[in-house]
């Protein structure tokens, strides 16, 4: 048997029954003790570090009868050493695209299973984010986080507070996560509606997929999300 002690913030892993400051939890002493908090419903993306009666242990260590197990979150902002962007589940489409409003590397396709996905964060070292603790459990994922928050707005807010990435906006396809170029209009007008070419003349072009953009009203309702983001993430990159 072990003493558990779980943080406020991983309760949301566990059942209700355990939602409190302490709980005890069958232990046969031949399980390490990643697959015990694994076993509890939380992944161990979501923890760092583990404490064993006052000492700080890794997943592999395996407690004595009795011991006192604290489960702590990852601290905020958390640096994943050599992680080139994201990889998000078929369930995070929305903030796939504000992301990539955002300038950040957010890869994303919605028919790509699970299998995919996991192969994906590991081959082109990419964090996983996902709604989905079980995938997070899988083994073959390199690094991976669970989102927060049920609205977009609240799922982005989550990301930029637990990785704070660097922000350039306006600068990768919203479509395809390729990055844009800025493109003279007279090499896009014969693309561009009448009433765009009159309005508008600074353009920027998708290198991967030739997606056109231009800061009209579609985009002047993402300065604000821009504008919030900046304020979240700026301040505790200096």
């Amino acid at each position: 048997m072990l003493v558990v002690r779980a943080a406020r913030e991983l309760w949301l892993f566990l059942p209700p029954r355990r939602r409190r400051e302490q709980f005890t939890a069958p232990y046969d002493g031949a399980a390490s003790l990643g697959h015990v908090v694994q076993a509890l419903g939380i992944p161990l993306t979501e923890v760092d570090p583990l404490v064993v009666d006052d000492v700080p242990v890794g997943t592999g260590h395996r407690p004595p009868d009795q011991a006192t197990v604290e489960i702590n979150p990852v601290p905020r902002p958390q640096r994943v050493p050599g992680a080139d962007g994201f990889v998000l589940d078929v369930h995070l489409g929305t903030l796939a695209r504000r992301l990539r409003v955002l300038g950040i590397d957010a890869a994303y396709r919605n028919d790509a299973d699970d299998d995919a996905l996991a192969r994906q964060a590991s081959e082109q070292r990419r964090v996983l984010l996902t709604q989905d603790r079980g995938l997070l459990m899988r083994r073959a994922v390199w690094a991976g986080a669970y989102v927060r928050g049920h609205r977009p707005d609240d799922q982005l807010a989550d990301v930029l507070d637990r990785f704070t990435p660097p922000l350039h906006p306006w600068t990768r396809c919203t479509a395809c996560n390729g990055p844009l170029a800025a493109v003279g209009k007279a090499e896009i007008a014969d693309r561009l509606e009448p009433g765009i070419r009159r309005r508008y003349d600074e353009f920027a072009r998708c290198r991967c997929c030739g997606r056109v953009y231009w800061h009209g009203a579609h985009s002047r309702r993402l300065d604000p999300i821009v504008a919030a983001a900046r304020s979240a993430v700026c301040p505790r990159r200096r």
